[in-house]
């Protein structure tokens, strides 16, 4: 058997040398990752890997002198379909490879723990497949990584904290797994997308676990606890913020809508406090249903297209000054259902404009317009009177 593999080993670095290709071991390392994936129907990326011919040349390989730097398995149009098998841990005999990707498919089993041998790695893309298990806490290692997207898979377990301790990464994904635990901090000052909706973590948020410089951060549908306040308030770069369906509790700061963002959801937390914004509203979509926020409904949210903020506690008049935006189809979607409010100043005679949707039902006043309202708020119109006397906000 050692015979046989000298002399294989022999033919390879002999090919090598006489047509002045791949180095032998990421030669090696190719062959050992084809042979466990396989194209799956409709697919020929694999089946184009010949190696009688030089891998260099094989779609999804980029290699600079004798390394392979890129490995793409694969092909990416938006609908191809993708491989099934196994990522072989030969993988991390490609010392010199900088991006690793895997396109959507059937792949399955665990990531390789070799993967935290490429030094070099700095983009590291393996979602929508079936991988399972535990994320590797070798890949804390690769402190050239940038990128990390495992999303739309099956992980287990914890995040591994060593990962938050990435001195360059930009782009972390995980959404859309399996994962428990509590979120560790992140020390990278220049991650900027953070993604980890759709898991099962819990527990909570430092004040200083997320740099300021995040621009995109989904946290939503985990079992997440705790207040935000201190940490949301640092975040003045966000242009995207969802928080929804956790458990956070605590005061939102004001300073929140001031910053940059273009979608803010919060709904279906435990959130309490009255809501006061320094300046004008202008995020097109506010959510901050199903929470416990009480108050007045400050004026400044009227330069919002679409605004929830059903089943809280508000109390108070409906400012004029939204009505009228909502008259005028600046609103779209004003939703204030379920809460303690007394009263709105509209024309019973005004009509409402056809692409916009109000819903005051369930609160204490009786409704000055019927509109029709969403089916999940019920049919009963109005509040019980000894409600409202007991609620004074």
């Amino acid at each position: 058997m050692r015979i046989l593999l000298v002399l294989f080993l022999a033919h390879v670095i002999i090919f090598h040398v006489a047509n002045a290709m791949l180095h032998p071991i990421d030669f090696l390392a190719l062959q050992a990752i084809h042979k466990s994936l396989s194209d799956l129907p409709g697919s020929k990326f694999l089946a184009s890997w010949d190696f009688t011919s030089d891998p260099c040349n094989f779609a999804g390989v980029y290699c600079v002198n004798d390394r392979v730097i890129t490995l793409n398995l694969g092909d990416p149009r938006a609908g191809s379909p993708g491989l099934t098998g196994r990522l072989d841990p030969a993988i991390g005999k490609l010392s010199d490879l900088a991006e690793f990707t895997v396109v959507p498919g059937r792949i399955i089993g665990v990531l390789p723990e070799s993967l935290s041998q490429l030094r070099n790695l700095r983009f590291l893309g393996v979602s929508r497949n079936f991988i399972s298990g535990r994320i590797p806490a070798g890949l804390g290692k690769l402190r050239r990584l940038q990128t990390l997207d495992l999303s739309y898979n099956q992980l287990t377990g914890n995040i591994p904290w060593a990962i938050g301790t990435l001195p360059v990464l930009s782009n972390f994904i995980l959404s859309h797994n399996r994962l428990t635990g509590s979120v560790p901090p992140f020390v990278s000052q220049r991650l900027t997308r953070f993604d980890l909706k759709h898991n099962l973590l819990s527990g909570s948020l430092l004040p200083n676990s997320l740099p300021s410089s995040l621009e995109y951060l989904s946290l939503s549908w985990n079992m997440l606890t705790g207040s935000v306040y201190h940490l949301l308030a640092r975040l003045n770069r966000l242009n995207y913020l969802d928080l929804s369906l956790n458990r956070f509790t605590g005061f939102i700061p004001g300073e929140l809508f001031k910053f940059p963002i273009t979608n803010l959801q919060l709904q279906r937390n435990q959130f309490t406090g009255r809501i006061y914004p320094v300046g004008p509203v202008t995020i097109p979509i506010v959510d901050l249903s199903f929470n416990r926020f009480y108050g007045e409904i400050s004026p400044l949210f009227s330069s919002v297209q679409i605004l929830y903020m059903n089943n809280n506690r508000f109390t108070g008049q409906v400012p004029g000054i939204i009505v009228d935006r909502l008259l005028s189809a600046n609103i779209h979607v004003l939703y204030l259902q379920h809460n303690f409010l007394t009263g709105i100043a509209i024309n019973p005679a005004a009509e409402i404009p056809v692409r916009s949707s109000l819903c005051l039902q369930y609160n204490c006043m009786v409704l000055p317009v019927q509109t029709p309202c969403p089916l999940k708020a019920g049919k009963q119109k109005s509040r019980p009177t000894a409600q409202c006397v007991q609620w004074k906000g």
